[in-house]
């Protein structure tokens, strides 16, 4: 399962006050969309209760108390959509990640909608390995990796403040390998129990999978690699 009373991978503080979401959901709105989501480490066990905490601007924080059950990526298909509850949470991750508040491999990608032009974002989780970064498509054919194929690869990295990226679609005999990182790197945010759980229900894998248990998978995870812009390049108005 996904590390226990974490987000993102972070231990969070098990306060009792509850409190309304609905308030912090109307100023923070961001759209959602099938596919969008948070990568592994980000919410608790099976129906297990848990404290998620955020900032208003820099205020004291709101804390509240949510239900979730786990978000199961294994299945062998094209697309696995995430579950109703976990899209109904999207907003929450678009908001730490851009904020910065979210551990700093956490990130909000920004991409154009395929066909309404709109923006949209996704919080998810940069993988680093040998100097590049790299996304992971959790739920595979996600609308997320259709818009950024439909946009050439042209996207923007949101933490705290905004950068023009190109992601550069690898080829499945490059996967594994980052794929490897990834769940390494789950590790060390959250420890061996969490890395277990996240190769079970995110990858269909063994707590310590091989490297050729993974190849045997990566058909069903489309990974980029990132590509920076200069430093000095601004986000465009009409990107924001």
């Amino acid at each position: 399962m996904p590390p226990r009373g974490s987000i993102c991978g972070r231990r969070l503080d098990d306060h009792s006050k509850d409190l309304s979401p609905r308030p912090l959901r109307e100023r923070y709105r961001r759209r959602t969309y099938p596919g969008r989501g948070f990568g592994p480490g980000t919410f608790a066990s099976a129906r297990r209760r848990f404290a998620v905490r955020t900032l208003s601007c820099g205020q004291a924080a709101a804390v509240w108390r949510v239900d979730v059950k786990p978000q199961d990526y294994s299945a062998r298909a094209a697309y696995r959509p995430p579950a109703a509850w976990y899209r109904r949470l999207n907003w929450l991750g678009v908001l730490l990640t851009s904020l910065g508040l979210a551990p700093r491999d956490a990130v909000t990608l920004q991409v154009r909608g395929r066909t309404t032009g709109k923006v949209r974002r996704v919080p998810i989780l940069r993988t680093r390995y040998r100097d590049d970064d790299y996304l992971v498509a959790l739920a595979g054919e996600s609308q997320w990796v259709r818009n950024v194929r439909a946009a050439h690869g042209h996207a923007v990295i949101r933490r705290r403040g905004a950068r023009q990226v190109h992601l550069e679609e690898l080829a499945s005999t490059e996967r594994a390998e980052i794929i490897a990182a990834y769940l390494r790197a789950g590790q060390r945010r959250s420890g061996a129990e969490a890395s277990a759980d996240q190769a079970r229900f995110y990858f269909g894998l063994d707590p310590e999978p091989s490297i050729d248990d993974i190849r045997a998978i990566v058909d069903n995870y489309p990974v980029f690699r990132i590509t920076y812009e200069a430093e000095d390049t601004k986000v465009r108005p009409e990107d924001d």
